[in-house]
């Protein structure tokens, strides 16, 4: 321990290293659940990239493992400290050190919260899509390293999607430079895609220059409600096949609504067993909006409320946003699923869930973006109750299973982190595990980058 603060500190500044154990204890976990986590020998918060490759070198010459964190607002323990590691948290390297309105795109450090990029960006007219439930405290850092999603990635798809290309610090100290600044290039293997999603267990993210569009138009949202779940999964299916491109298609539940509706009064019927949320950001919304309307009837909508201006369709989105915080007042604790099923099988990702509920005695509310048709199965539970607290863990992975068996994936923007190492072997199959765990050991030869992740 000694000999590793001397050299952290041959080349860091005295106000980066965190020593005292009662804050780095602080800096042990990310939200998750049932993910166990370790005790950090010292925490690091590098502001340059010297920084972090000092840092990388120490770890590799002691053989110190290291674990990289954002906000630590994931949901599947890949932030969690690991006994006698570094936790390198980047949140002090937060520059945004480039907005290009010509080449549309934006040069950022990992520590940029998401919120403050899209709104930079937003005062010269462009978009940075991506945009998980914790936008405004999510890091770009850990959006990257968990691929994140959020309400839009109907229409504009998940953070894959929108990283150019990166500058990542490796296990050795040594700096590479992936993808480019270009609209287009296909040199060489997609190195920069392999580092999305990696959970930091190949490197440390530390710039990214990520892809921007065009300020869509103000959109409009329309709210239908449905007698039954099936129902309201046929309006998602018509909607798609017909060719509409939402902006934002969103579901919940029977028992979402209900917290939702016990937490903030929001007026929807007790008859009400599922809310499906439409909006488009198109040159003509109501238009699209009232098609919408007419496919939602047709599926069996019992009521379908086209907002008429932005406020209005504020105002009806709130139902969503505050999903996963009413489901919190349901019991003192919560595991969020995160699992990704074909659009025409979401029906029975629904049905099945609710019988996976009934079966275990538990409250489970799903909210999903059924757009896309990942799932987020909500196991409210009361963590003081030992039995309790086993019939959640073994409700939530049913839920994965059945997810599986529907032909849909663990997970479509949390990660695997701890919580879900078992199920990632079985989604990949052995062959597929054996190839990826050969990546890791090019990358990482060591074993030191945020060990115990993903495998």
């Amino acid at each position: 321990m000694d000999d590793l603060l001397a050299q952290l500190r041959a080349g860091l500044p005295a106000e980066a290293l965190i020593t005292d154990p009662d804050v780095t204890a602080s800096y042990a976990n990310d939200m998750a659940s049932f993910c166990e986590a370790g005790t950090p020998s010292v925490v690091v918060l590098p502001r340059t990239v010297e920084h972090v490759q000092h840092v990388m070198r120490t770890a590799t010459a002691l053989r110190v493992p290291v674990v990289p964190q954002g906000a630590r607002t994931g949901l599947s323990g890949a932030a969690n400290a690991s006994d006698g590691c570094i936790v390198l948290s980047l949140t002090k390297m937060d520059r945004i050190l480039e907005i290009n309105p010509v080449d549309r795109i934006a040069v950022v450090e990992p520590g940029v919260i998401n919120a403050t990029l899209s709104r930079a960006v937003g005062e010269q007219g462009l978009y940075y899509p991506p945009d998980p439930s914790s936008w405004e405290m999510c890091t770009i850092g850990g959006n990257i390293g968990t691929a994140s999603g959020g309400l839009c990635c109907v229409k504009y798809g998940v953070t894959a999607e929108y990283v150019l290309g990166l500058d990542v610090v490796l296990a050795d100290g040594r700096l590479l430079t992936t993808g480019r600044r270009t609209a287009k290039g296909v040199a060489g293997y997609d190195l920069t895609r392999l580092f999305v999603g990696s959970e930091g267990s190949l490197g440390i993210v530390v710039k990214a220059v990520l892809a921007l569009r065009p300020q869509p138009p103000q959109q409009l949202v329309l709210a239908a409600e449905f007698a039954s779940a099936a129902a309201a999964c046929d309006a998602v299916c018509r909607i798609m096949e017909r060719g509409h491109t939402p902006s934002l298609l969103e579901l919940m539940d029977r028992t979402t609504t209900r917290a939702v509706n016990a937490m903030a009064n929001m007026g929807l019927p007790d008859t009400t067993e599922a809310l499906l949320l439409a909006a488009f950001d198109t040159p003509d919304p109501a238009a699209d909006l009232a098609a919408v309307g007419e496919l939602c009837t047709a599926a069996g909508a019992t009521d379908v409320v086209p907002a008429e201006d932005a406020a209005e369709s504020e105002l009806l989105l709130q139902a969503r946003r505050l999903s996963l915080t009413a489901l919190e007042t349901v019991k003192s604790a919560t595991m969020i699923d995160d699992v990704c099923v074909p659009r025409s099988r979401l029906a029975e990702m629904l049905d099945g869930t609710s019988a996976i509920a009934e079966k275990y005695g538990l409250t489970i509310g799903v909210c999903a973006h059924a757009g896309d048709g990942n799932t987020h199965p909500v196991v409210c539970f009361d963590q003081a109750d030992p039995d309790e607290s086993r019939r959640a863990r073994e409700s939530f992975d049913e839920i994965m299973a059945l997810g599986l068996e529907l032909g849909g994936t663990i997970t479509g923007e949390h990660g695997v982190g701890t919580l879900k190492k078992e199920w990632l072997s079985r989604e990949l199959g052995p062959v597929g595990l054996e190839l990826q765990r050969g990546i890791k050991r090019t990358f990482d030869p060591l074993g030191l980058l945020n060990p115990g992740k993903l495998f």
